[in-house]
């Protein structure tokens, strides 16, 4: 377990931060013991929950080209079919993952391969959860091309609290299923297009773990 570098920064200045408030209050109120303790209790509990925020599980992935793996930690809020009309332009099963502020949330690759289309998209901040938020909200759109000459299409979409999507990936760049592709900061969603003959592995209401859950088998 390591803590991801989107979150390093941020935890640095909060240290600095919460000591300086800690020594403020030792200095002009050295007899109030039980405010000063209340306050170290406060800044550890805060802390503490954005420090999990920011944690980056190390592991190794079991790759498999005939798999789609769960791009992220979270829970099973969509399983359909729909039309994909950004890039694919065609009818897919889409499956999407809402990601809450206590999950871990590196994206990961789904599948290897390489990538034939990335597109940022600004927008707006609906919940993660709302059926319009896959085509109105900040988003990234990356399809990644396997060795078979699949596509398939996954989609970072920012919620009402996560505002800074950050995506790693270039068009062109080729990259192994499990590896990190982005980072999505303080509660979000995920959503994969795959073919129509995929057999999906999960249902909605599941909990998937980023790299490891199997999201749906492929036939080709």
């Amino acid at each position: 377990m390591t803590i991801h570098k989107e979150g390093r920064t941020l935890l640095f200045v909060l240290l600095i931060v919460f000591v300086a408030i800690i020594w403020t209050f030792d200095y002009f109120l050295p007899g109030a013991t039980v405010i000063r303790n209340s306050v170290i209790g406060i800044c550890l509990v805060i802390y503490v929950l954005i420090l999990q925020f920011f944690r980056n599980p190390i592991f190794t992935v079991q790759k498999n080209p005939k798999v789609v793996l769960a791009p992220a930690d979270g829970k099973v809020v969509v399983v359909e079919e729909t039309e994909e009309v950004e890039y694919l332009r065609s009818r897919r099963k889409q499956v999407s993952i809402f990601m809450s502020p206590i999950n871990v949330h590196v994206n990961r690759m789904p599948v290897g391969g390489q990538i034939s289309y990335y597109k940022y998209h600004p927008g707006q901040y609906l919940v993660a959860w709302h059926p319009k938020s896959s085509t109105e909200n900040e988003r990234t759109t990356v399809v990644a091309q396997m060795d078979n000459g699949v596509e398939i299409l996954f989609r970072q979409i920012a919620g009402a609290l996560a505002r800074r999507i950050k995506c790693y990936v270039q068009q062109g760049q080729r990259l192994e299923q499990g590896e990190e592709f982005g980072f999505i900061k303080f509660g979000s969603r995920v959503d994969v297009f795959l073919p129509l003959d995929a057999d999906i592995r999960v249902k909605i209401g599941d909990v998937t773990t980023g790299g490891k859950t199997i999201l749906a088998e492929l036939k080709a």
